[in-house]
């Protein structure tokens, strides 16, 4: 008599969605929990910086002109006196505003141009091309001062600087990811079957090169803060006597021998705030794209 022996089957487990690969991601590596964290921080600094900040960032004495670090200043002060370190709270209002705003309208408009160069091709495309191949040769920060001069500082004006700085870069990779999507079987036939070109663009191109494009989005929020701390540095960008961390750094300049603290506590900001940023940044892109993760 032979006997049957029932062999088990092995069945799959569901997918994870991106967003669940996301969070194993950044639960799974101790320097991107700490990098959320920061940036945690910065969120909860930059809103309730009124209620946090000891002092107004604003208010001047002649008789607490560059002071060292001490209790009732934990960072001293600067040449007109302020407290250092409740400019550097106010300050970090300018840092998250300009690094989620400018990428955010780079993006959009990077992504306009790139993927109304890939699609139409043709004459569009070699003008485009060519504008952001200009715009191109010169790296971020020169072409940022270029700008900036002309302009002139002010927080829209820093805005507009940034935001048309990081725009080639977005519209070069939309292009490529248009390219890309445009020779797909589903995009074939939709033209084939006579769909309406931004029903096209709309229902099957973005969807399609939005990864990417998030990616460096988020990579570049960090660029921009480090942006405008360059451009505030070299006061063309956010105008005393307005806090900034670029401006913070230069006014300690004055002070450098007698007190290095707000240039070390602004400089450390920028690196960690930069640094979180990244991490976010490579996260994010491990997430939407898992064949770069290892």
């Amino acid at each position: 008599m032979t006997t049957i022996t029932e062999t088990p089957v092995e069945t799959l487990a569901p997918e994870q969605s991106r967003l669940q690969v996301l969070r194993g991601i950044i639960l799974g590596r101790p320097g991107t929990i700490v990098a959320v964290v920061i940036i945690g921080l910065l969120c909860l600094l930059a809103l309730f910086a009124p209620i946090i900040a000891p002092y107004d960032p604003l208010t001047q004495s002649m008789l607490k002109i560059n002071r060292g670090p001490t209790w009732e200043n934990w960072l001293g002060t600067d040449q007109f006196g302020r407290d250092v370190l409740s400019r550097m709270i106010y300050g970090s209002r300018n840092s998250l505003i300009f690094g989620l705003t400018s990428p955010f309208c780079a993006a959009i408009i990077g992504t306009t141009l790139g993927v109304i160069a890939g699609y139409f091709g043709g004459v569009v495309d070699r003008i485009i091309s060519r504008v952001v191949d200009l715009l191109l040769a010169f790296p971020e920060l020169l072409l940022a001062i270029m700008i900036a001069a002309v302009l002139g500082g002010g927080f829209w004006n820093v805005i507009v600087v940034i935001t048309i700085a990081f725009v080639p870069g977005f519209a070069r990779v939309a292009r490529a990811q248009t390219l890309a999507v445009k020779q797909e079987p589903y995009v074939e036939a939709a033209i084939s079957l006579g769909v309406r070109t931004h029903s096209i663009i709309f229902r099957h191109v973005l969807p399609n090169i939005m990864a990417p494009i998030v990616v460096l989005m988020m990579l570049w929020v960090a660029s921009a803060i480090r942006l405008e701390a360059s451009l505030s540095f070299l006061a063309i960008g956010t105008q005393p006597p307005n806090p900034s961390w670029g401006n913070i750094i230069r006014d300690g300049l004055n002070n450098i021998f007698g007190s290095p603290w707000p240039i070390i506590g602004a400089g450390a900001a920028i690196t960690l705030v930069v640094l979180s940023f990244n991490l976010v940044g490579d996260a994010v892109r491990d997430a939407l794209d898992p064949s770069t993760s290892e």
